[in-house]
């Protein structure tokens, strides 16, 4: 099987071969070596390093089993998570699924899944619910403690509506949760109730929890192939994990490390197929929740093109000089579109006429890259054979690996995240919690 490349011929012109092969040897290579060691700081949530190799089959079997369970007596189940418990499954299926999936009706044993508990939209929640009365629907429920505000607001109110529209035994067995094994609300709750449980083992962070139940259940409950997923992730591991002259997850780590050393402090993540949107959005958090930390770390951010060169491509092709790209490029559609000849040619496309609409937006992809790097944008190519679960599966421990490399370069601790406590201790001081009284006062007095 083909696996995905990484091409950096177009940061050449920034960042020279024998400072990418320097930095490589000097920073990269023992940074890998701390992560397969455990010896560098946050080694107590290295558990995704292995975890492709070590999923045993049987454990599989099991999400799939429940995931059939809830394909069966439901034609909705609604993921209740935020962060790393939303946005892997999220992008996964996004992915995968036929891109008007959303607009057609759900089928008996061929559920839609939705997601809840990853904002607090109030208008989101009614219209939610709204759309859920008299609907079969069944809820996977996502947190180590089962207090993180938003998706505990988010079940809260999903778990009375399931109660009261199937009856509390009912309920029981359309809800799962994923959780903590042994401490949190949400453990005691689901041994209270009975609930079908798997376990968020402690030493996987959110962020990098996409190939453990978290994000495998939703994804099967959607109707893909996590068995494919894993083992694609599991071949990666295979070429990566081990130091090599072709190491790509090395490669991508110094080389984006080179670039932030020479000035460029944003990194663009650019695709130029839809369906990969929401891969877009992990991938900034895994990145951005990884390494910005003690005021260092490369900015993450994200664009759709040919969509947004009509929006950000101007800023991109002439604005500050402080970005680079990375473009994940698929060379294989699903499916053949040809372009058809008109006999008017009023719009002046018949020059295309006969062309498939991919051939289109690879030139467009060639050209806008060629006109990037020209103006002063260094890109990395990444390049992804074509949209399946084994070669998600590939991307992902591709980047889950590159991101612990480079936060080790950055010389940060890539797995903990002190910087998003403040805004939720200032929301609780603000909502008067229990506990927080004496932050309650501090804080009204600064308004």
């Amino acid at each position: 099987m083909k696996k995905i490349q990484v091409n950096i011929n177009s940061v050449l012109s920034t960042v020279s071969e024998n400072e990418i092969h320097a930095l490589e040897s000097a920073a990269a290579k023992p940074a890998l070596e701390k992560l397969k060691s455990g010896t560098g700081e946050g080694n107590d949530f290295l558990g995704w390093l292995d975890l492709p190799e070590k999923t045993p089959e049987h454990h599989l079997d099991e999400i799939i089993a429940v995931a059939n369970d809830l394909r069966n007596t439901c034609d909705y189940v609604v993921s209740v998570g935020i962060g790393g418990s939303y946005l892997g499954a999220k992008a996964v299926i996004e992915a995968l699924a036929n891109s008007f999936d959303a607009y057609t009706p759900a089928m008996p044993g061929s559920p839609k899944v939705l997601f809840a508990g990853q904002n607090i939209g109030e208008d989101y929640l009614y219209e939610l619910q709204e759309f859920l009365k008299d609907k079969k629907f069944g809820i996977i429920v996502i947190s180590k403690s089962g207090t993180t505000t938003e998706p505990a607001i988010a079940f809260r109110l999903l778990k009375e509506q399931l109660e009261a529209q199937v009856g509390k035994a009912e309920a029981g067995k359309r809800i799962v949760a994923i959780t903590d094994a042994k401490r949190g609300a949400l453990r005691q709750l689901a041994t209270e109730e009975g609930y079908k449980t798997f376990v968020i083992d402690d030493n996987v962070g959110g962020r990098f929890s996409v190939l453990t139940p978290v994000g495998l259940l939703p994804i099967a409950v959607a109707g893909y192939d996590i068995k494919k997923l894993v083992k694609g992730a599991f071949d990666m591991q295979k070429e990566c994990l081990n130091e090599g002259v072709d190491n790509i997850c090395e490669l991508y780590a110094t080389t984006r490390n080179c670039l932030y050393r020479a000035g460029k402090k944003t990194e663009i993540l650019v695709n130029y197929n839809p369906k990969l949107h929401y891969f877009g959005e992990w991938w900034k958090q895994l990145y951005g929740e990884s390494e910005g930390k003690d005021h260092k770390g490369i900015f993450p951010a994200a664009v759709d093109f040919s969509t947004d060169l009509h929006s950000m491509g101007q800023w991109i092709q002439d604005g500050e000089r402080t970005i680079f790209e990375t473009v994940i490029s698929v060379e294989n559609s699903a499916h053949e579109k040809a372009i058809p000849s008109d006999a008017a040619n009023l719009d002046g496309l018949n020059y295309i006429a006969g062309k498939r609409v991919d051939e289109v937006n690879k030139m467009a992809e060639l050209g806008t890259r060629i006109a990037h790097v020209d103006g002063g944008v260094p890109n990395i190519r990444i390049t992804v054979p074509e949209l399946t679960e084994e070669y998600l599966g590939q991307l992902i421990y591709f980047f889950e690996l590159s991101c612990g490399i480079s936060g080790y370069i950055l010389d940060v601790n890539p797995f903990n995240q002190p910087g998003v406590e403040a805004y939720k201790s200032n929301m609780f001081a603000l909502l008067e919690k229990p506990g927080y009284e004496e932050a309650t006062k501090a804080i009204r007095a600064k308004l």
